[in-house]
């Protein structure tokens, strides 16, 4: 992509954080998955075997939810709900057509964005929470049988959910083209910005022609 037609829409850090959560919540999730059924239990070999799955399994989640606090710290605002976003959502059948409402003033981050930020942000806090409970051998032993029950319980509703919401991610990411750009090279074109995000493209153009002068 040409830089001198593009904007920085994600900074390096970012990415690599971003990357990293996907390659241990794959690792993660996969191993989860092979507890439930029987006939994916061949998946904990990602992980090295069933007894090492165990292990690193918890400790991949610490590591996905420290990740997860970076990029809550340098995104959480942006992702602030606003007044405008009752448009998005009042447009929602056009703009999952694909049909772009000139009137909606989106910043960088749109409604839908918005929501699988503090969605994803929740799910995590619950699983780690949740996950501590039934952490053997560590913390399990200091929590009451009933508790680790239900600690196991919301773990796996919450892993399900997320995992929902990853693929959801994904698609969406497919779907509108350019998103994928943003995440791999952090730049995507004006075109795209101007077309998706016009508050945030008019802010950030603003913001470079007054450090050219």
């Amino acid at each position: 992509m040409n830089k001198r037609n593009s904007l920085l829409r994600t900074p390096y850090s970012v990415r690599i954080s971003h990357w990293l959560v996907v390659l241990c919540f794959f690792l993660v999730a996969m191993s989860g998955l092979s507890w439930f059924f029987p006939s994916l239990n061949w998946l904990n070999n990602l992980l090295g075997g069933p007894q090492l799955a165990r292990i690193l399994h918890p400790f991949l989640g610490v590591v996905i939810f420290a990740f997860l606090v970076f990029m809550f710290l340098r995104l959480a605002k942006y992702n602030i709900l606003e007044a405008e976003d009752r448009k998005w959502f009042g447009n929602l059948g056009k703009v999952l057509k694909g049909e772009h409402v000139e009137e909606l003033e989106t910043g960088k981050y749109n409604a839908g964005q918005k929501l699988l930020f503090w969605a994803i942000m929740g799910l995590i806090s619950v699983l780690l929470i949740s996950g501590i409970v039934i952490w053997r051998p560590y913390f399990a032993p200091f929590f009451s049988i009933p508790l680790i029950r239900i600690g196991l319980f919301v773990h796996a509703l919450a892993g399900v959910l997320m995992m929902l919401l990853i693929i959801g991610h994904i698609y969406l990411a497919f779907w509108v083209k350019g998103s994928i750009d943003s995440m791999s090279t952090g730049y995507v074109s004006r075109k795209w910005a101007r077309t998706h995000h016009p508050r945030w493209y008019r802010q950030i153009t603003a913001n470079r022609s007054e450090k050219e002068h």
